[in-house]
């Protein structure tokens, strides 16, 4: 597997090339078990030898500048109809254009993918991320990972009010039949206090029945006056006869 810093430097190699109007640039993707060599091949084309040594040079040149990278060989320099840079991860040929038709090593690469920068570039992407998140990043991620987590208390939240307005119509029903049957025990409230107060005028008729008792006394001692009266005046008519 080719690593990140192996793709960049095949970049870089690509675009040195580019610069010096190479022809036709291929970027061949080695297969592991078949080449066993390298990763990848670069493959260009020059309209002459100077072309090509200039194409070499500019290679050459960009990957020591800007990465510190030197080719552990270099062949066909002097001749300029192909010359061979290798960077052991991958290998750069350039070619006079009808030396490459001869050689034709694109064919003897059956197994070889042809892939083009932009692959190259995509597979960079999460390479080229920095280990440290942004700030904004970071939230998204902490707003991604929380988000199950609010999802489920929301979902409890409706649940409980979905029950919650489920149980109040039996609550309303509940406190319906309580109210009715307070209402239902009034009437008999009332009956008992009505009784009670039935029976106070009674209490107070049995009150006035002993006062109107009492005054027989002086009605006796009268009887008892009355009769000595009698005998009194039946005394006095004896002794007139």
């Amino acid at each position: 597997m080719p690593s990140p810093s192996t793709r960049r430097l095949v970049l870089a190699a690509a675009a040195a090339a580019e610069d010096k109007k190479a022809e036709d640039l291929r970027i061949l993707e080695l297969d592991p078990v078949d080449s066993g060599l390298a990763d990848y091949f670069i493959i260009c084309s020059a309209m002459s030898d100077r072309q090509a040594v200039a194409i070499a040079d500019e290679v050459e040149y960009r990957l020591k500048h800007d990465f510190g990278v030197y080719a552990s060989s270099v062949e066909g320099r002097k001749v300029g109809e192909w010359i061979l840079l290798d960077y052991i991860d991958f290998v750069v040929h350039v070619f006079v254009r009808d030396k490459r038709e001869f050689y034709d090593i694109e064919r003897l690469r059956k197994t070889a993918r042809n892939v083009t920068p932009g692959e190259i570039e995509t597979l960079l992407q999460p390479a080229r991320a920095p280990r440290h998140a942004s700030k904004p990043a970071a939230k998204k991620a902490a707003l991604k990972a929380a988000a199950p987590a609010a999802a489920k208390k929301a979902a409890k939240k409706v649940a409980k009010a979905a029950s919650a307005a489920a149980k109040t119509p039996a609550k309303k029903a509940v406190a319906k039949k309580a109210v009715a049957k307070t209402a239902s025990k009034r009437p008999a409230a009332k009956k008992v206090a009505a009784k009670s107060v039935a029976k106070k005028p009674t209490v107070k008729k049995a009150a006035s029945k002993k006062a109107i008792q009492k005054p027989a006394k002086p009605v006796v001692k009268k009887t008892a006056a009355k009769k000595s009266t009698i005998k009194k005046i039946v005394k006095k008519a004896g002794k007139r006869k």
